[in-house]
């Protein structure tokens, strides 16, 4: 018999093995040449750079003294501000830089000894960047410095010396100065300087001609604000910040404050979080320009877009007021977080406005801690003028309705004069915006049921209090003439409405105005209310003009309570809270009216 020999071969898993090495080789292979790759290619360009340098300083050294500075600048000379050289076809950017040293082995201008002729020698740095690169590469940046033949003179100049420094008061490098003077002012020919501050962010201008009010001055850096002088015009006639005057043998000390620009993201929705698009808004920041009039450095109106939503990008660190215009059809009835908005540097701020629809008279009431200013949540104010009296509590939606006599059959809350269904002994608009027992051959039937139609807040909430009104029902109905049930749910349309009383079940009612709601329906977004009108005499009946419930949710504002339809006029508000000091003062409403009511432990 032959004897058949085994033939043996890899596995697939061993196939699988080794194809993986043979990946990571590769790919380790791979990493060492393009790391070799970006060394080859950044020496390159390092050594471009140098020599491109390098020829500008010799350039530099072969002019006469008085020849070396920068072309319409200080000190003036015959060479470019900035140029642009190709090298191997790799194009550069090579900026010159001049200034005047004041030396001070024989005084400084301004100093013990006052040095009259400040303008000792000159230094000249020279900065090649590749702006053609396909990777990052690191700039070169070489100096020289050049001294007159012979002894200094005096030129009669003057010294600018300006100090860049952010929010905290800390200096700020390598901002960027652009200084220009257009005009003939004072004898001074038109010229252009461009340079940054040193380390401490200071810039040290020497030798400067004298001029009143003639050199303007930018001050900025990448990703920064920007802080300027501003020459007086017909919209600001008294700017704080006007053009720099240098005079001679004199320093003038001048400076700016920039920081990283911020932005707000604005969005404009109702209680119920839903969104009111292309709404107009307001805003002006805190940091003035001008004075008599006063000048707001940021100022401008802008609109949402149709999801009720606008970034303001490149936006300075400020206190930002907002507000709507006089023909807006809101008013703001909240923001998250309260006005005004302090907007700190390099951040970004949500910014959200809670509207509701304009009337002639309303008050944004912001209650807030007098220590720490942080707004105070669950503080009732109380508003009252002549007969009228009106509460709130800050920090809280509303859902309410107050007029019933559009009928039944509507599921989802959207007519407010609407509701879901009733048992036929409820009379709902007799008058209208009241409900009643209705008659029957003369007299009231002694229960009446309706049940709402469907609420949404909008997001998930913690439901709070039920409030109803009248308060005082007549005696001869008996002891609770008005019961309510509350059902809610995290979805529109339920399989089935659980009604539920103060315990969370469905044994027990709410028969007292401003009770609170039982915490099992927390977390839901629907609701849905059931009320039972009931008398122990046919010939009394309940009264319901208003049905409300408070609730508190990601939508809500914070220490905030609006109150619209107002009568203007003087209004006396009571501010109470639980741990504070009761609050009570006088409030002009007129028009859209903010009101801040600062309470104390």
């Amino acid at each position: 018999m032959l004897k058949l020999k085994k033939q043996s071969g890899f596995t697939l898993i061993e196939m699988v093995v080794s194809i993986g090495i043979m990946v990571l080789v590769m790919l380790g292979i791979f990493g060492a040449f393009q790391y070799t790759y970006k060394i080859i290619y950044r020496g390159k360009i390092q050594i471009l750079s140098t020599q491109l340098a390098n020829e500008q300083l010799e350039i530099i050294r072969n002019l006469p003294y008085e020849s070396v500075g920068i072309l319409n600048g200080i000190p003036s000379g015959v060479l470019t501000y900035e140029q642009t050289k190709v090298r191997n076809s790799v194009t550069f950017k090579l900026t010159t830089t001049v200034r005047n040293i004041d030396d001070p082995f024989d005084g400084t201008i301004g100093g013990t000894p006052n040095d009259l002729s400040p303008a000792d020698s000159k230094q000249a740095e020279v900065t090649v960047s590749c702006t053609s690169c396909s990777m990052q590469t690191t700039s070169v940046i070489l100096n020289t410095r050049v001294a007159p033949d012979g002894l200094e003179s005096s030129t009669g100049g003057g010294a600018l010396f300006i100090s860049v420094f952010d929010s905290a008061g800390s200096a700020v490098a390598q901002a960027n100065v652009h200084i220009e003077k257009d005009e003939n002012k004072d004898g001074v020919a038109e010229l252009t300087i461009d340079d940054v501050t040193g380390n401490n962010g200071e810039l040290r201008l020497i030798d400067m001609p004298p001029a009143v009010e003639a050199y303007k001055i930018i001050a900025t850096k990448s990703g920064y604000s920007t802080d300027n002088t501003i020459t007086a015009s017909q919209s600001n006639p008294n700017p704080l910040k006007p053009p720099a005057t240098v005079a001679a043998s004199t320093v003038t000390n001048i400076s700016f404050a920039i920081d990283k620009i911020s932005s707000f993201n604005l969005k404009t929705q109702n209680v119920f979080c839903s969104a009111i698009g292309n709404v107009a808004v307001e805003a002006h920041g805190s940091k003035i320009i001008g004075a008599n009039p006063d000048v707001y450095k940021y100022s401008q109106t802008v609109s949402t877009n149709g999801d009720g939503q606008k970034t303001l990008s490149n936006m300075e660190w400020d206190t930002y007021s907002f507000a709507l215009p006089s023909a807006s059809s809101y008013d703001i009835s909240g923001s998250i977080p309260t006005l005004p908005v302090a907007l700190a540097p390099n951040s970004q701020q949500d910014l959200t406005f809670i509207l509701k629809t304009h009337t002639t008279n309303s008050l944004l009431a912001t209650i807030k801690d007098s220590a720490t200013k942080l707004p105070l949540s669950n503080a009732k104010i109380t508003i009252t003028k002549n007969s009228f009296i009106d509460d709130l509590t800050t920090g809280h939606g509303y859902l309410r309705q107050t007029d019933w006599s559009g009928s039944s059959g509507q599921a989802q809350f959207i007519d407010e004069t609407k509701f879901w269904e009733q048992d036929g002994n409820v009379e709902i608009d007799n008058p209208a915006g009241d409900l009643f027992l209705s008659k029957f051959a003369g007299k009231y039937y002694l229960t009446g049921l309706l049940e709402s139609s469907t609420f949404d807040t909008g997001t998930a909430s913690n439901f709070t209090n039920l409030i109803w009104e009248p308060l005082a029902q007549p005696p001869a109905c008996g002891a609770a003439p008005v019961k309510f049930q509350i059902a809610t749910a995290a979805v529109a349309s339920p399989e089935t409405w659980n009604y539920k009383g103060p315990d969370g079940t469905s044994a027990t009612y709410y028969t007292a105005s401003d009770a609170n709601i039982s915490s099992v329906h927390n977390g839901d977004r629907y609701l849905r209310y059931k009320l039972f009108l009931n008398t122990d005499s046919n010939n009394c009946t309940p009264q319901v003009s208003d049905v409300a419930v408070s609730f508190t949710s990601g939508c809500t504002p914070p220490g905030q309570a609006f109150f619209s339809g107002l009568d203007s006029g003087t209004y006396t508000a009571t501010v109470e809270l639980s741990g504070y000091q009761t609050i009570n003062t006088e409030i002009v409403v007129s028009g859209r009216t903010q009101a801040e009511i600062l309470m104390s432990p």
